[in-house]
Formats: C-alpha cells, sequence, structure tokens
C-alpha cells in the first residue's frame, strides 16, 4: 500500500508575510508576491500556500479567491512556532553591495539574531539600504525555511556602537593581527565567554591602529582569531558565525 504524501506538500510555495497571522484569517496578496502565485507558480482555488510571519510562526493557507492581479488566501492551521534563535549579533562593516547582500542572506540562513552594519574609518562604503537587506532575508527565509528573521539595526559608528554597548553581552573582536602571536583561540573564548555575544568583523582593508585600541580597550571586548589565512570580510564574518553557532549556539549538541 502506498505511503500516504506529505501535507503540506514541500513544494508548496512558501511566503513571508508582514502582519500578524492566525487560523481563519483572510489575506489579499498583491503586488510580486500574487505574480509570483499567479503567474509563475499558477495556482488553482484551494491550492496550498505555506505562509510565516516572524511573530508566531509558520501556517498553511489555501487560495480562496484569485484575480488577475490579486488573490485572497485563508489561513487554514499552524504548522509550527515561531523558531528559538540563538542571543548572538553579527556587527559587521559594510562593503560592496554583492558581497554586504550575500553576507546579509547568509547570516540570515545562519541564525543571527541582529545584524548590525558598523561604519568604520576604512569602510569603503557609507550608506546602506536597510529595505534591500531585509528583502535579501526574507528571501533567504522563505527558501531555508526560518520562521525568524534577523532583527536589522541602522548603520552605526563603531565609536557609537562601543559607547552604548549593552552590559553582559561578549563582543568577540575578530583581529587578524592575533595570528602572529599564536593567541586568540576562538574556541578557549567560547568556553570562557558564555551568554549572550556578539562577533565584530572590520571592512576589507581592517580596523585602523586607533579602532583597534578602541576595541581592545572595552571592557566587553574579546579578542579571537580566525586562524592564518586572511580572510576577505565576508568569509571573515560567515566563518566566526559559524564557529560561535557550533560551539555556543543552536549547533551544539
Amino acid at each position: 500500500m502506498p505511503a500516504t504524501p506529505a501535507w503540506p506538500p514541500r513544494s508548496a510555495p512558501r511566503l513571508f508575510v508582514d502582519q500578524p497571522l492566525a487560523q481563519g484569517a483572510d489575506l489579499r496578496i498583491e503586488g510580486g508576491q500574487a505574480h509570483y502565485l499567479i503567474n509563475v507558480m499558477r495556482l488553482a482555488d484551494g491550492a496550498p500556500v505555506k505562509l510565516f510571519d516572524d511573530r508566531s510562526g509558520e501556517y498553511l493557507a489555501r487560495v480562496a479567491a484569485r484575480g488577475k492581479r490579486d488573490l485572497v488566501l485563508t489561513v487554514e492551521s499552524l504548522l509550527r512556532t515561531r523558531e528559538a534563535v540563538p542571543d548572538f549579533w553579527l556587527c559587521a562593516a559594510p562593503i560592496k553591495r554583492a558581497r554586504f547582500d550575500f553576507l546579509a542572506e547568509k547570516a540570515c540562513e545562519l541564525g543571527v539574531a541582529r545584524f548590525v552594519p558598523v561604519l568604520t574609518e576604512r569602510a569603503v562604503v557609507d550608506k546602506i539600504k536597510d529595505n534591500r537587506l531585509r528583502a535579501t532575508m526574507i528571501e533567504a527565509a522563505e527558501q531555508c525555511e526560518r520562521t525568524a528573521l534577523p532583527e536589522i539595526a541602522p548603520l552605526t559608528r563603531l565609536d557609537v556602537l562601543l559607547r552604548d554597548w549593552p552590559e553582559g553581552r561578549h563582543l568577540l573582536f575578530a583581529d587578524e593581527r592575533l595570528h602572529e602571536s599564536g593567541s586568540g583561540s576562538f574556541r578557549k573564548a567560547l568556553r570562557e565567554h558564555p551568554g549572550p555575544a556578539a562577533v565584530l568583523i572590520g571592512p576589507e582593508g581592517g580596523f585602523s591602529d586607533a579602532e583597534n585600541a578602541d576595541i581592545r580597550s572595552h571592557p566587553a571586548a574579546v579578542p579571537v582569531s580566525l586562524g592564518p589565512r586572511i580572510l576577505r570580510a565576508e568569509t571573515a564574518a560567515i566563518a566566526a558565525t559559524a564557529l560561535w553557532m557550533a560551539g555556543r549556539g543552536d549547533w551544539d549538541g
């Protein structure tokens, strides 16, 4: 006897909606999302759609009415609640647009709770578009079945970040200068500094000497090394996030 197919099917489209979801609610979908469901996916009446709201979780909905440029979805049931997110921030200096978008995408996939763009002396980019970063993260969450999105902080100067740093949160500072001295073990830092944390990654040219000194003098700063190889800024950020998730986040165990 053939196995009963999974329901809803994994092939069902999955969308983020920026409004609270609840069983029995009717949602009108317009714009790009409607175009995707109507013209790309060609959904018929009654077709299943998965929705998540970054608040309560993921829901099963069905197409209740279909027009040429919009459609109505009826929310049927809760599939799963919003996932628990490790208390980890990624603080990174902006880099060229495509690479920073890539970093934002991977930060979402890896489970970062808060993404903080940090303006430094050597940053080649001094402006970012929050809405573009958010759209990139939403697309990543839709594809990777996440039910939570990272919070995106406004672009913050390094001196302001350090001045306003919250008490009780460790600041793991990726310092490429540590490798020469053989110090700055990331694993040791994770063992010795439990609790809420963040990783701070500099720009393509690294932190200036003055910035390096300011960070090191901060009581929350924990200098760490990312190994013997020189990494691009986005690679360093992804590697550091993965190391933290494996050592102290929800990959541990």
